[in-house]
């Protein structure tokens, strides 16, 4: 109510409001000042509002009083129940969990002023869910209330909260909520196999690793607690089965590991484990988490094609074998029970194949046409057993053929080498390795040796080491190597297979002289290179040849005119022949020998005046002439032999200079007997030499001298 001090009664001031909820929720008498609510009023809407009010003169309009502000508070009453605003609720708790164990908190809100009065103290209960769960009155935890709840027996729960206000006096609003609660998985149990035989049904013709069939153990858990493992116990027939976990199902599969007989074992027991991949060690105590049970599987018979003994077959044979010899047979069986007759074919796919026929009930493969390993070393192909009372039941093998090689070609060298040794090249230096290749198949282990051939191996210039690994060396024999000498060396050598037959072949190198450095590096192997300067033209090349071969011709003729003087000079002084006897103990080059002596010099006294100097040997000091008397005609031996002896006791440059010369008569016990005609019985004019002739090539010079004129008559000479 609004009154002012002016107002008297008279009805002459008017009061007026404004402000928050004016004419729409509160109202006032402009006589009286009484303020009233229009509607309904709720604290949980607008707990306050703010008012103005003032009082006017009703007939100026003015006010009275100046205008006043004031609060209209809403009190409060229990009009709201509790209410959850997250509900409902959906928790879970591992099964087997410990009273008091945690699952979940709610809350509850009440609209009321929580300060006035105990509209908004609210208290939490259990309604439905007992007695598996309690809750805290004042804080909303939910906990369990039982120990070991199984989730086996029963996995969901459903609990009704009470929310109560005033703090769960009488007459106190609620409001409720509902908790779901799951009890999850724990891995609290082992699996267990239903029965502890299974039997299974197998036919014989089951593939390899093909499921024969199923068992399957019970875990009650869920998830990967129930992920169970199988394993066979090892014993009788395990090793022939495998099994296998479906992930999807948790069975356990059972696979063939190898294949079945029937006729040769009719059934198989073997035991089977299963257990939990997943343990947890809080149920250790329970007992072992894994069961077993026992597997009988019975193989069924049927109708099965052949067996071949060998999975594969492998023959050979030699090249060149006549046409229809057998290499080989293949053999298959019926194992069934009742057994059939097997007949054999080849499996034609290629020309190859006509190669080879099989006989249709022995199985024996014989050749169809002559063989060559050089063209096709080895045939492959298949041959087909089939049953005779079934047809259609076939199987198959391979069929391997080698073809052996008959040892028909020789070794020879593998590549062309091109061979050089440097002059300055030292003994026992490799100067080439070289290798072999045969075009037959060579079997494991085959060698090939080296070898000079027999003409060869005499000359001391090159040798053959065989390293024994298929490979050899060339080898030098000697100290160095001249090309001014030989330029070119052929150097043959044999290399024999250790196949059988043996065959061999004899291949020549060339091995060429080249000039190295110190460092054995090549420099030039051009012959060329040792006689012409670098840079001439052909032209001048044959103009030097030219005149080579003229200077020879020159030289040629000028010994010819020498040797027909000397000729005539020996003839002219038979009266004058002398006979001489020279004994050097040096050896001489034989009769082909004319530049150490001059053996005009024997038989006229006139040359030796002009022949003093020996034209083989060069003496250091300076010859003085000698004088001698000529010798007198039928001057006895003794004294010539003396005189000529003094002469070279005096002189420094007689001849030889480091050899004894020895005169003396000649010795008895000549097998020619005596050549001379001193004693001879018979005169010159009767003396015959043509006998000279006959006593070979060492007395061909001296039957040339004494055939060419009858009357002259050479002294002994030996």
């Amino acid at each position: 109510k609004l009154h002012s001090d002016l107002d008297k009664g008279v009805g002459t001031v008017k009061y007026t409001l404004s402000g928050d909820g004016a004419g729409t929720v509160f109202t006032i008498d402009e006589t009286t000042g009484d303020i009233h609510a229009i509607r309904s009023l709720d604290r949980e809407e607008k707990p306050f509002y703010t008012l103005r009010a003032q009082a006017v003169d009703v007939d100026t309009k003015k006010p009275l009083e100046p205008e006043s502000e004031f609060i209209i508070k809403v009190q409060d009453i229990n009009d709201n129940e509790p209410k959850f605003l997250d509900g409902p609720y959906v928790a879970s708790v591992p099964e087997m969990s410990p009273v008091g164990a945690y699952v979940l908190q709610v809350k509850a809100t009440d609209a009321d002023d929580p300060t006035y009065g105990n509209s908004a103290r609210v208290v939490y209960s259990i309604l439905q869910g007992q007695p598996y769960f309690s809750i805290d009155p004042k804080t909303g935890v939910i906990r369990t209330a039982l120990p070991n709840m199984d989730r086996e027996v029963k996995e969901q729960y459903q609990v009704l909260i009470q929310a109560k206000d005033m703090g769960g006096q009488l007459g106190g609003l609620a409001g409720t909520t509902t908790v779901n609660i799951t009890l999850t998985d724990v891995n609290d149990n082992p699996p267990r196999f239903p029965k502890s035989i299974f039997h299974l049904k197998v036919p014989e013709t089951s593939h390899v690793g093909s499921a024969i069939g199923r068992i399957r153990a019970v875990d009650p858990d869920f998830g990967k607690n129930a992920e169970i493992e199988y394993n066979i116990v090892p014993g009788d027939g395990g090793n022939l089965f495998d099994i296998t976990t479906d992930e999807y199902t948790q069975e356990g599969v059972i696979k063939l590991k190898k294949p079945l007989d029937f006729e040769t074992k009719k059934a198989y027991t073997f035991k089977v484990e299963a257990s939990n991949l997943h343990l947890d060690h809080r149920f250790h105590s329970v007992g072992p988490f894994k069961d077993t049970a026992t597997v009988k599987i019975n193989v069924l018979d049927m109708d099965e094609p052949p067996v071949f003994s060998k999975p594969m077959y492998t023959m050979e044979v030699y090249e060149d074998t006549p046409v229809g010899t057998i290499i080989g047979a293949v053999t298959a069986q019926d194992l069934d029970a009742g057994s059939s007759s097997v007949r054999y074919f080849i499996d034609w796919k290629n020309d190859v194949d006509s190669y080879f026929t099989i006989d249709a009930t022995e199985g024996t493969i014989a050749t169809n046409e002559l063989l060559d390993r050089e063209s096709t070393a080895q045939y492959n192909f298949s041959i087909i057993a089939s049953k005779v009372s079934n047809p259609l039941l076939t199987s198959k093998v391979n069929v391997i053929i080698n073809v052996l090689d008959v040892n028909e070609f020789p070794p020879e060298i593998s590549v062309p080498y091109e061979t050089s040794v440097c002059e300055n090249a030292k003994p026992g230096q490799v100067i080439q390795t070289i290798t072999a290749a045969d075009k037959d198949l060579s079997p494991a282990g085959q060698r090939f040796s080296f070898k000079l051939s027999s003409e060869a191996s005499n000359k001391p210039n090159f040798t053959v080491h065989d390293y024994r690994n298929n490979t050899a060396g060339i080898e030098t024999r000697r100290n160095g190597y001249s090309r001014r000498q030989q330029e070119l060396y052929f150097l043959p050598v044999v290399i024999e297979d250790s196949s059988y037959p043996v065959q061999s072949s004899t291949n020549t190198l060339t091995i060429r002289v080249c000039r190295c450095d110190s460092d054995g590096t090549i420099q030039s192997c051009n012959v060329e290179a040792i006689f012409l300067p670098v840079g001439l033209s052909t032209g001048a090349l044959i103009a030097i040849l030219l005149c080579i071969v003229i200077l020879l011709v020159i030289v040629v003729l000028y010994v010819a005119l020498r040797r027909q003087k000397k000729k005539d000079t020996l003839m002219t002084s038979k009266e004058d022949i002398r006979d001489n006897v020279i004994h050097y103990d040096d050896e001489g080059g034989g009769e082909e020998d004319t530049q150490a002596f001059d053996i005009g010099a024997l038989r006229n006294p006139k040359v030796i005046e002009d022949n003093k100097i020996r034209r083989d040997i060069k003496p250091d000091t300076l010859r003085f002439p000698r004088h001698r008397p000529p010798a007198e005609d039928n001057t006895d031996i003794r004294d010539f032999i003396n005189q000529r002896l003094q002469e070279n006791d005096v002189d420094p440059s007689a001849p030889p200079y480091d050899s004894l010369a020895t005169y003396a008569y000649e010795g008895n016990g000549s097998v020619a007997e005596s050549l001379s005609s001193i004693d001879s019985l018979t005169t010159e004019a009767d003396q015959d030499y043509d006998y000279l002739s006959d006593w070979g090539p060492r007395f061909k010079i001296l039957a040339d001298m004494f055939g060419e004129e009858e009357s002259y008559n050479p002294d002994k000479v030996t």
